[in-house]
């Protein structure tokens, strides 16, 4: 049961600004989330730290090791990337438009309404205030809107909204040093930056861009003869309160450019005026003025890339542009949808853009040089309502209601094929057996076939009149197909082969929502809201050949992998459990108190009162059916023992107060007589903060039941998965996909103990070469280092003797360990003979146990099979490469 959070899919992108650091590592919001891309391993994961509402700004570190992740209630986690652990928390009391740290890490610039706030970094020791505010600037007339520090980190210029920026210099003296204004804008800045000299590394101009498409170029012409001594603005070790400068006097200098200061920490420090120049001292001029003419678009996202002198904006109409800069050279216009452009990023060398659109749930990474694509990544529109997973548990297959299904790599967390052909909402897949061939079933009466090594639609599937399916079924021959329907309350029956109508089941007096054929005959399964469950004859023809009535309508309906058991759930919040051959009930679990909790905005009631959608919309057995996993309009899932009825482990898949659903009391003070205060919208200016409230309201409305709150989504699983190897499983919620996988953490969980059985006795077995006691007992401790560790010690000549002498109920346990070993031991022949002679010796028993096996030999066939990908891939792209060295040869 020891499952934790892997991975989110289907929604790799959803508001905020992304980031890349060194180089390689794209970071990027998802909800209340973040998901770290590796563009060149071509890997994604998703850390595991949650905030309390969806991400607004984030921000890195210069080296990449901290990550600073601000949520929409203005409070800010403060994580290690490398360890995917929150350090420090801080919550701001401003909602917060940008932060950035400084070039030499020292600091952090956090715009939080109309102040600028200059804190220092925390660092990995542990301190009780971490977060120590060292500057505050109240200069602004209105919310701050973009951050851009000097290379020396001692100024910081800051857009606003109040049409102006403004460059603020951290280091105090004896006088109040008042910003310097650059005016002339007639709207919004949304970018603010410096420019330096290539040669140099100095500040010599400064760039301003609004979000009416203009964009100012700033030169400085002479210093001001009025001079001020400052003190340093930071030491590398520790910055701390800074303390006043040392006048104007400059007696006793031995160099008059050379001047002795004292840093935060008290400590004597000398600044060259030469290395630094003292911009807020600097006289600056507009030099001209340029216009990316993309009227009416507003400009919502820019970046400056110092190293390239080089510009990139994006347009609220989906177009991006690539500058040279200060000559205006327009290098790249293009477009990459129709909806806005909410980030637009540089890496550090400036030969890859990132470009978010929240509304598509895009990412792109693009090279401009070669105008080709690093990643491209989209999630689904709207809410997943279905996923599958391959036979061999590499893939998932999620269906949405934007039409769509995509087929994701689970390792990779990519999604590699999407397929549109759908004119309505997809509400069932299914993969066939072999990988190869999936199966989906939509709203817009068809059902499809694809081919999954061509990326094609190769059949059709369809009724004389149109219905609407909402679920499918394919017997284990892959031969007959089934499908359920919304309206006609039928079940129509095809062959794979000749694409041909076989039968059409009638008897149902509700719409069909589960469907699914025993593992081991050709019985077919369905349930329906009439409040029955049916088992059908589907090759004799015989019709139904049994009925199960309930007390309430039947939702979903599943058989447990061995056949011999059939699992439904009720609106009344029940599992039942039958016996599908003697056609009785066998028990039931009342799960209505184990999966309540949440309190929507409009509910009257309090969460333990109310007693609407308390129920299980979808239900998955474990790969040995020894347990099952429930889920349905709640922000948990449930984890019950089947033979003991009991309750094992409750999920909650998200903690974000973003969506509705997820607190379980609300709060009376945020009552009003209007209602609840979370739903009055009164902000106008929405279109400038990412996705854009109103068209969101629309589109959800367009959609019955998918955001009855006023916009806000409703927390729910829709569709519950286990992988066939019982290692993972995902479930399809409002949030995405969540995948969860078995914790590879130490456990300590011996098979079978005694006093003598240590770790130690395993080493000295080793180490008196007998490797086949050594094996026995390293299972016995049920430890997985010492099970790999044995299992390498033997020798390939004594593999057989030993495979022998393991007792028949350790063999669960070494075959997950050969499958553990087989993903990443480089000595794939002596794994894969150790498999061999399991299998030869061994045969007998693990037929007779075939259940409880299941998982762990389909974790090895997944092993098996992967490796043999890669091997034919290698093998593939050297094969020209062996050709040519053999002619080479044979010519010598």
């Amino acid at each position: 049961m020891n499952y934790r959070f892997q991975n989110l899919l289907g929604a790799p992108y959803r508001g905020g600004n992304a980031l890349v650091v060194n180089n390689s590592l794209l970071i990027s919001p998802i909800g209340n989330r973040v998901a770290v891309t590796d563009l060149i391993k071509s890997e994604t994961i998703t850390l595991p730290s949650q905030s309390s509402t969806n991400l607004r700004r984030i921000a890195a570190s210069p080296d990449g090791v901290f990550l600073l992740a601000i949520d929409e209630n203005n409070r800010c986690l403060f994580i290690n990337l490398l360890r995917r652990a929150v350090l420090h928390r801080i919550t701001f009391k401003h909602p917060v438009a940008a932060a950035k740290f400084s070039p030499d890490g020292q600091l952090i610039a956090v715009a939080a309404g109309k102040l600028l706030q200059i804190w220092r970094s925390p660092g990995f020791r542990i301190e009780f205030f971490p977060f120590e505010l060292i500057r505050t600037f109240t200069d602004c007339n209105d919310r701050i809107t973009s951050l851009d520090w000097s290379p020396d980190s001692g100024y910081v210029l800051a857009g606003s909204k109040d049409l102006t920026a403004r460059l603020f210099c951290l280091k105090k003296s004896t006088k109040y040093i008042k910003p310097f204004l650059f005016l002339g804008h007639r709207d919004v800045i949304v970018g603010a930056f410096f420019g330096t000299d290539k040669k140099t590394n100095k500040v010599c101009r400064v760039y301003t861009i609004s979000r009416d498409g203009a964009i100012f170029s700033w030169g400085y012409s002479e210093m001001d003869g009025n001079f001020d001594e400052p003190s340093l603005a930071s030491e590398p070790e520790s910055p701390g309160t800074p303390e006043q400068g040392q006048g104007n006097n400059r007696e006793g200098d031995s160099d008059s450019r050379v001047k002795k200061r004292k840093n935060f920490d008290g400590k004597d420090a000398t600044l060259d005026l030469d290395d630094r120049f003292q911009l807020h001292r600097l006289k600056w001029e507009l030099i001209k003025k340029d216009f990316f003419m993309q009227a009416p678009a507003k400009l919502t996202a820019c970046d400056y890339h110092r190293g390239l002198d080089m510009a990139v904006v994006g347009f609220s109409n989906g177009i991006f542009g690539l500058y040279q800069m200060p000559d205006f050279v327009c290098i790249h216009l293009l477009s990459i949808s129709r909806e806005k452009i909410t980030t637009a990023v540089f890496n550090d060398l400036g030969n890859w853009l990132t470009f978010g659109c929240a509304r598509l749930g895009q990412l792109l990474v693009w090279e401009w040089k070669s105008e080709s694509y690093i990643l491209k990544q989209q999630g689904h529109y709207f809410d997943v309502n279905c996923l599958a997973y391959s036979p061999d548990s590499q893939l998932v297959a999620t269906g949405a209601d934007d039409n769509k299904i995509k087929v994701w790599t689970v390792s990779s967390g990519f999604c590699f094929v999407t397929f549109s052909e759908h004119t309505n909402a997809v509400t069932a897949l299914h993969f066939m057996p072999g990988n190869h061939c999936l199966l989906s079933a939509s709203l817009d009466g068809t059902v499809r076939a694809w081919d999954l090594l061509r990326y094609r639609n190769f059949k059709t599937f369809t009724t004389p009149t149109s219905k609407q399916f909402v679920s499918l079924a394919a017997d284990q021959s892959g031969e007959v197909i089934c499908a359920g329907t919304l309206d006609s309350f039928e079940i129509f029956v095809w062959s794979m082969k000749t694409g041909r109508l076989l039968d059409i089941l009638s008897g149902h007096e509700g719409p069909v929502h589960g469907l699914v054929f025993s593992p081991t005959n050709a019985t077919l399964a369905s349930s329906s809201w009439d409040k029955t469950v049916r088992l059908w004859d589907v090759f004799d023809g015989k019709g139904a050949v049994e009925t199960f009535p309930h007390t309430h309508d039947v939702l979903t309906v599943v058989y447990r992998p061995d056949g011999k058991q059939l699992a439904c759930s009720t609106l009344d919040g029940h599992i039942h459990f039958w016996d599908p051959f003697e056609g009785l009930l066998m028990y039931t679990i009342e799960g209505r108190r184990d999966i309540a909790g949440g309190r929507l905005m409009t509910d009257r009631r309090s969460a333990a009162n109310s007693t609407s959608g308390k129920c299980f919309t979808t239900l998955c057995y474990s790969a040995d059916g020894s347990y099952i996993l429930a889920g349905g309009n709640s922000k948990y899932i449930c984890m019950y023992d089947v033979a003991d009825q009991v309750l094992l482990r409750r999920f909650q898949i998200t903690h974000n107060l973003s969506l509705d659903g997820v607190l379980d009391v609300l709060n009376s003070k945020n009552m009003t007589e209007s209602g609840p205060l979370n739903l009055i919208d009164d902000d106008n200016s929405d279109t400038e903060e990412g996705v854009d409230k109103q068209v969101r309201n629309k589109l959800a409305y367009d959609l019955p039941g998918s955001m009855p709150n006023h916009g806000r989504a409703v927390i729910r699983t829709k569709c519950l998965r286990i992988a066939p190897t019982g290692r993972s499983w995902a479930a399809a919620t409002t949030e995405g996909v969540l995948i969860y996988s078995m914790d590879e953490s130490f456990i300590f969980d011996p098979t079978d103990l005694d006093i003598d059985l240590t770790p130690e006795a395993v080493d000295a077995a080793l180490k008196e070469n007998q490797t086949s006691r050594a094996v026995i007992l390293s299972l016995r401790l049920n430890e997985d280092s010492l099970i790999k560790k044995c299992i390498i010690g033997v020798s390939p000549a004594d593999i057989p003797a030993v495979a022998s002498s393991v007792p028949v109920k350790y063999i669960q346990r070494l075959v997950e360990a050969l499958a553990s070993l087989l993903e990443n031991c480089p000595h794939m022949e002596f794994i894969l003979r150790w498999c061999q002679e399991l299998c030869k010796i061994h045969g007998n028993s693990i037929q007779q146990k075939s259940r409880s096996l299941l998982p762990a030999l389909k974790s090895l066939q997944k092993a098996i099979t992967r490796l043999h990908q890669d091997l034919a891939d290698t093998c593939n792209s050297n094969e020209y490469m062996l050709r040519y060295l053999c002619s080479a040869s044979d010519a010598k």
